[in-house]
């Protein structure tokens, strides 16, 4: 996805994949950051990437080859502290996963040009067909949900635009909506 793609999107479009995907949760942002900051190589597919908060069920084809069973979104929160170097060192381009993300993170998503798409809870097994094809995984040792891996996705959601480049939130006009009725 381009900047400029990304900042046409607009806050509770709806928007399928075609392309690039990685998973990461905690533990990859942060061997990819530790990574990062001592100079040490991290996987090219970080830059510019579709980051989805999934610790996805694997089934290994005994081939050397990998295939989807399972991919559920992660609820984001857990990445906060975490997520706005990931956006600004590496240009994260979509943030994928469920619950929404801090306003650091969202200022972090303005600055670059990045967006939070969320995925609907409970839709693993249909998450899991549009994410197409294995193409590897890094980062093995950290086991099966905390790897990265990555997935050359065909049409992949739906996805909502639940934080834009503008930093808007989907999460922020519910929450200040609410009215409590006694």
């Amino acid at each position: 996805m381009s900047e400029s793609d990304v900042r046409s999107l607009k806050l509770g479009e709806t928007v399928y994949i075609f392309g690039p995907v990685i998973t990461g949760r905690d533990e990859m942002h942060i061997r990819a950051l530790e990574y990062a900051r001592e100079g040490k190589e991290v996987p090219p597919d970080l830059e510019g990437a579709a980051l989805f908060h999934c610790g996805p069920i694997m089934r290994d084809n005994g081939n050397g080859g990998w295939s989807v069973v399972a991919a559920g979104p992660t609820t984001s929160a857990r990445m906060n502290k975490l997520e706005p170097e990931m956006i600004r060192r590496f240009c994260i381009r979509a943030v994928i996963g469920k619950g929404g993300m801090s306003k650091e993170t969202a200022q972090a998503m303005k600055e670059t040009g990045c967006v939070y798409l969320a995925a609907t809870g409970g839709a693993a097994v249909s998450l899991a067909e549009g994410l197409g094809i294995c193409k590897g995984a890094e980062w093995e040792d950290l086991g099966m949900p905390e790897a990265m891996w990555r997935f050359e996705t065909d049409r992949f959601g739906p996805l909502i635009v639940a934080i834009d480049s503008q930093g808007n939130s989907l999460y922020e006009k519910v929450s200040s909506s609410l009215v409590r009725v006694f």
